[in-house]
């Protein structure tokens, strides 16, 4: 799995908000049947079984419903104002998962480039570069996406040290190299798994493809 699928991934997780008239439109109606179960809820706990008729009415009634106006146009700004701060409020949080994500992608970038390195010490980097961003992942998927590539390092062809020319010190240093990447990927991915599951960098849960992996030290116990 490589960037470009990251990107992508990164791209359909946007936000998705209802338009501001038709959330509104919702939040009034929902309002207004709460408002009258209330209503009619007292009404039948009261034993109410009528209305007194009033062909006038006096100063402290006109009060009253000139009261109630005044906290019915209250409550309907309120209303407006709690689903304007919502919706800021979940852009806000989409703005900063975006920006999240994309330093991440980022720093995968650089972190898969090492492993491709020559050297064994940039590999090193980019092994321990990974296992600190999936720490970090602001997503779940983000943080697969890191294990997935330090499974498929280890799915890498791979020549036992049997199988090794005896009088090759050449092949024999490369090959003592890879087997220290190699281990201290299995050493990350054991440590992360005997952490808790509630601990903010465990990887349990995650999955981990190890297929036809060649196995010559290391400890996954």
């Amino acid at each position: 799995m490589g960037v470009p699928t990251l990107r992508r991934r990164a791209e359909r997780r946007g936000l998705r908000l209802w338009p501001v008239g038709r959330v509104l439109v919702l939040s009034f109606a929902a309002a207004i049947l709460v408002a009258a179960a209330v209503f009619y809820t007292g009404w039948d706990l009261l034993g109410v079984r009528g209305l007194k008729p009033e062909h006038r009415i006096d100063s402290k009634t006109l009060f009253d419903l000139v009261k109630l106006s005044f906290g019915v146009v209250a409550g309907a700004g309120a209303l407006v104002a709690l689903v304007v701060a919502y919706r800021r409020q979940r852009v806000d949080e989409d703005g900063a998962l975006r920006e999240a994500t994309r330093l991440h992608t980022e720093r995968f970038t650089t972190a898969v480039s090492q492993l491709g390195d020559e050297s064994a010490a940039v590999r090193l980097g980019g092994v321990h570069a990974l296992a600190g961003l999936a720490d970090d992942a602001p997503t779940q998927a983000l943080r697969q996406t890191c294990i997935d590539v330090l499974c498929a390092y280890l799915r890498l062809p791979y020549t036992a040290e049997s199988e090794l020319p005896t009088d090759d010190a050449e092949a024999r240093h490369a090959y003592l190299a890879l087997r220290e990447v190699r281990h201290t990927v299995i050493r990350l991915i054991r440590d992360h798994l005997r952490l808790a599951p509630e601990d903010p960098h465990s990887w349990q849960g995650h999955d981990f493809d190890l297929t036809e992996v060649t196995f010559d030290g290391g400890d996954l116990g």
